[in-house]
């Protein structure tokens, strides 16, 4: 099942993406897909849903970020061996933990505004975990069971704020609107080998960065019993997983988003994020 959230007229509307990708406005059965809703278990009202009864959207629409009311923004660091061994980094024995401001999360088709100052901002194809319940102390082998769905992250970084300005990592990843999410919440259901998923940025239809799920060193299950342990989960939290080789970081020499750019971030069944760069006024 395909969720997206979108915008009409002012008004939000939950659409579930049919058979020949057409939109149908599911708002009636679950109003929409935030943590309170994930919690009151819409998604298993939206299950027994049937699409094709479901009322066709054809108005002009804006996509909204697919999850709303977003409690924690989760991300994983070097999580993939070939990212690693780009950037020159041991390997983590342990998945390395940053949080995202939620004032970074965008939608799928929104600018991305390089703040004053910034010259160094640089993309980041990930996997996106939505937690669906409650989530602690899990075993790995019902990890899966807290997972809602999947969805497109683009974990973007301003390379200079995060490593020049001090403190942690959190500088330079929480830009208002560094993190879009979306434009689809895929259920864990129409996911069957979340480690075998291809990634992939091209900016201005060049591509930069690919890869996939594969070399993941730690999986969606033992990433999500392994924060288990350590904080509850919630529904609608989202866990960014890491990001494979080919960040402009990375390359030699380094390349980064100027204004202008039109970037795309793909992940394999899970959409494209379409955004342009601009500069902050």
């Amino acid at each position: 099942m395909k969720l997206m959230r979108i915008r009409i007229a002012g008004d939000t509307r939950l659409a579930m993406i049919d058979e020949d990708g057409g939109l149908r406005d599911a708002t009636a059965v679950a109003g929409d897909i935030t943590a309170a809703t994930l919690a009151a278990g819409a998604l298993d009202r939206l299950a027994l849903a049937d699409p094709a009864a479901l009322p066709v959207i054809e108005a002009d629409h804006t996509i909204l970020p697919c999850v709303g009311g977003v409690g924690k923004f989760m991300c994983i660091g070097l999580n993939y061996s070939d990212h690693a061994a780009e950037m020159g980094m041991d390997l983590p024995s342990h998945p390395t933990l940053f949080l995202k401001a939620n004032s970074a999360i965008a939608g799928a088709r929104d600018d991305i505004v390089m703040p004053r100052g910034s010259t160094r901002v640089d993309w980041e194809v990930e996997l996106g975990v939505v937690i669906g319940k409650p989530a602690k102390y899990v075993d790995e082998a019902q990890a899966m069971e807290h997972v809602a769905g999947f969805c497109v992250v683009n974990d973007l970084s301003e390379r200079d704020f995060q490593m020049n300005l001090g403190g942690q990592w959190t500088k330079g990843k929480s830009p208002d609107g560094f993190g879009p999410i979306g434009p689809w919440l895929v259920t864990r259901d129409a996911v069957p080998d979340p480690r075998n998923l291809d990634l992939s940025v091209t900016v201005n239809g060049r591509c930069v960065q690919s890869g996939n799920t594969g070399t993941m060193i730690f999986g969606v299950a033992q990433i999500v019993s392994h924060l288990s342990q350590l904080m509850t989960l919630h529904p609608g939290d989202i866990i960014a997983t890491g990001t494979p080789p080919g960040v402009g970081v990375g390359q030699n020499p380094p390349v980064f988003l100027k204004p202008g750019d039109i970037v795309e971030t793909a992940i394999t069944g899970l959409g494209v994020q379409r955004m342009r760069v601009r500069q902050d006024a």
